[in-house]
């Protein structure tokens, strides 16, 4: 690992308290600028400079990605919510501001997927409150001092982890919990540092959580994952930053030791890998032997376009990243803004897939990190679709209501809570509108999915039953 030779750039947050003194402010309409100021009471706004100057195009803007991706838009409130914190900044008290702020967090459901209720594991009988652990194999630990970013992702499903909201904050602050936890789970084999973002804590910090995962005595987790959005929103990290240094070398003992570190990266639009910065820091990262993953979420108005992905994908590719998971947009914060229907979804990761080399399909999607599992919506078929016409045409009034080529969803489980249901499949009725897995029904008429059954093993309805679905 060289030393870096570039001059250093000093990281300059911008949010609600100082966007107003930036020049571009002056180039926002003044309805954006008034949509900034009401949204960003309610749901956290942080940007930066690096961001500013090289990732967002102002000629046009609102319509940018990447404005999209860090600034406030007027639809990510219900309008009635968006009108009623617009009136209270004007003429209410702030304790009334504060009282509707935090019913509207409250309602936009800031932990999905039993992250509070059904993730948190115990020692010794206690919560352990800054851990999840919802897959067997998979430790994820949320340090007290990355639980910030260096810019705020509107999609973003852990906006809660940024707003001053007791008891919606995951944070650990030592790491003598997390050794006794992973002694005491020798089925542990990754550990996810997660946040938050971990590359917002000084080297010094990072080392005193991740060298005692380095211990003999937790041989058993081989591999290290980093999830974080520094690789994008400020690159510096590895190259200029003043421990920039120390940090790649951190990243080299991991691999000594023989671990696995992975860079679980955030890019939600290619652009984010056009600045020389972003280049650099990708290569920097590689050449400690750390391999980088890439993964977002499919997001209207920022990447819900097949070219976009393709772009990615290719363009990771050829920098030396792992493409990983296209997931779908959780259900909170401002998911009504952001969400792509699921069979939308489908297509466009179809066209996107079907566009790229196979260096590039290594891409999981489109995935939903649901409550019981990641699901991934794997097609869209019909009966004849699966069996011909002559087959179908056969069923005859035993099909009853089922046209043979009505559609449904073909899903799976890439991971689930419970072990038995990876790889297995389902089938849920289609409904262009579905945009997630709560919103999906079984198919053929079912009341229940085979794996909401109780006491049979939650098996999952193989491929080869569709045909006893429909004659039962």
């Amino acid at each position: 690992m060289q030393s870096a030779t570039r001059t250093a750039v000093r990281y300059q947050a911008i949010g609600r308290h100082n966007v107003a003194a930036t020049p571009e402010w002056k180039l926002m309409d003044p309805d954006l600028r008034g949509v900034v100021e009401v949204v960003s009471q309610v749901l956290p706004f942080r940007t930066n400079r690096y961001l500013m100057e090289n990732l967002i195009d102002w000629s046009r803007v609102p319509d940018d990605p990447i404005f999209q991706l860090v600034f406030p838009q007027r639809g990510m409130l219900a309008a009635d919510q968006y009108g009623e914190v617009e009136r209270r900044i004007h003429g209410g008290s702030k304790e009334s501001l504060a009282r509707l702020v935090r019913q509207i967090r409250l309602d936009l459901n800031p932990h999905p997927a039993g992250q509070l209720t059904h993730n948190v594991p115990t020692l010794e009988g206690r919560p352990l409150w800054g851990f999840q652990h919802k897959y067997r194999e998979t430790v994820l630990f949320f340090p007290f001092q990355g639980q910030t970013c260096h810019a705020y992702c509107t999609y973003c499903f852990r906006w809660a982890q940024f707003v001053d909201m007791e008891g919606l904050k995951f944070a650990s602050k030592g790491t003598e919990d997390l050794v006794a936890y992973l002694k005491a789970h020798p089925e542990v084999t990754d550990v996810l540092i997660t946040g938050g973002d971990p590359m917002v804590m000084r080297t010094s910090v990072l080392r005193r959580y991740i060298e005692p995962l380095l211990s003999p005595e937790l041989a058993h987790v081989q591999n290290i994952r980093i999830g974080t959005k520094a690789v994008a929103y400020w690159p510096h990290r590895f190259v200029t930053d003043p421990d920039a240094d120390d940090c790649l070398r951190l990243f080299e003992e991991v691999v000594a030791a023989g671990r696995h570190l992975a860079i679980m990266s955030h890019y939600s639009h290619p652009i984010e890998l056009e600045p020389e910065i972003a280049r650099e820091a990708i290569r920097r990262i590689r050449a400690t032997g750390a391999q980088i993953r890439m993964q977002t979420p499919l997001i209207r108005h920022v990447n819900d376009d097949p070219e976009a992905w393709a772009s990615l994908w290719r363009t990771g590719v050829r920098l030396g990243i792992v493409p990983y998971y296209m997931f779908v947009e959780r259900d909170t914060g401002a998911r009504n803004y952001f969400e792509v229907p699921l069979a939308r979804a489908v297509e466009i990761y179809r066209a996107a897939y079907s566009s790229v080399s196979g260096l590039a399909r290594s891409a999981q999607g489109p995935s939903m990190s649901a409550f019981p599992g990641k699901v991934r919506i794997l097609g869209i078929i019909t009966l004849r679709d699966i069996m011909g016409s002559g087959m179908v045409d056969s069923f005859g009034p035993a099909a009853g209501a089922i046209h043979p080529d009505d559609p449904f969803f073909v899903c799976d489980f890439i991971q689930a809570r419970d072990p038995a249901l990876v790889g297995t499949m389902f089938f849920a009725a289609y409904d262009p509108q579905v945009a997630w897995f709560d919103q999906l029904r079984p198919a053929f008429g079912r009341e229940k999915f085979d794996f909401e059954r109780q006491g049979d093993r939650e098996r999952i309805l193989p491929l080869q039953s569709v045909t006893e679905c429909v004659l039962n």
